[in-house]
């Protein structure tokens, strides 16, 4: 995307916010020493601007410091798999770290902000938060059909409390390591795996929490969206889309 791999606009998004002390990449097995040629210079540890006494995320006063990466072989099984992981390296190269931040390189064009307000929100007390943006299609529940029959409707969710779930996604580190632990039965197979790390602390009980996403912050998954996504570039560094998105009124569809 512009010349630059989502991969490596990702990371350097997530160490441009000044929040993030070490960073944990995932990466096929077969795929490891080519994901750390592509941020080898990166790897040596880049100068972050970080945030002196904040524990907000905030950007106002910074200090210098080295930011740690590392790229380490995923799981073939399941997204969930991998989190796992990445997880497990992150905590053993910080093992008193108190907040852990799971992203998409998919959603390389997420602004430092979104990163912000997440760790905020789990500064402010908060186990778990998703950044994201409300529902503006009507959504149908439908019956699973066979691929080109149609699929019968089962409900129509009220719009106006639906939203669409971005990344980074923010943790308190002992919550997520333990809805890793009491679902690591799903993560062997992707189709009862978690698609989010969310999901996997709602299936523990916990409370999961939604703060304002962004819409730069979409996933990159089609050709579609890598047109669209190459639209933004070249918006940048004027005008960009703002986060605010109308929420429709409960009721409306």
């Amino acid at each position: 995307m512009g010349g630059i791999s989502l991969l490596r606009r990702a990371a350097a998004g997530l160490i441009a916010s000044g929040a993030i002390n070490h960073l944990v990449i995932t990466a096929p097995a077969d795929d490891v020493e080519r994901f750390r040629a592509e941020l080898d210079d990166l790897l040596d540890g880049p100068l972050e601007k970080s945030p002196e006494g904040s524990r907000d995320g905030s950007p106002d006063r910074t200090v210098e410091r080295a930011v740690g990466i590392e790229v380490v072989a995923g799981s073939s099984h399941s997204r969930q798999a991998s989190v796992a992981l990445g997880l497990a390296a992150a905590l053993a190269a910080v093992p008193r770290a108190d907040v852990v931040v799971v992203h998409d390189a998919a959603r390389a064009l997420t602004p430092p902000e979104v990163t912000h307000r997440v760790i905020a929100a789990v500064r402010a007390g908060h186990e778990a938060v998703v950044p994201a943006l409300p529902v503006t299609d009507t959504v149908k529940e439908v019956e699973p059909r066979e691929a080109g029959e149609p699929e019968p409707v089962v409900a129509t969710p009220r719009r106006a409390r639906l939203r669409a779930v971005q990344t980074p996604q923010g943790f308190e580190t002992g919550t997520l390591v333990a809805a890793h632990r009491a679902g690591a039965e799903r993560a062997a197979d992707e189709s009862l795996a978690a698609s989010d790390d969310a999901g996997l602390v709602e299936a523990c009980g916990g409370r999961v929490v939604v703060v304002a996403g962004d819409e730069r912050s979409m996933k990159v998954t089609t050709p579609m969206d890598l047109a669209l996504a190459e639209l933004l570039l070249e918006q940048r560094p004027g005008r960009t889309p703002s986060a605010s998105t109308r929420v429709p009124r409960d009721g409306e569809n």
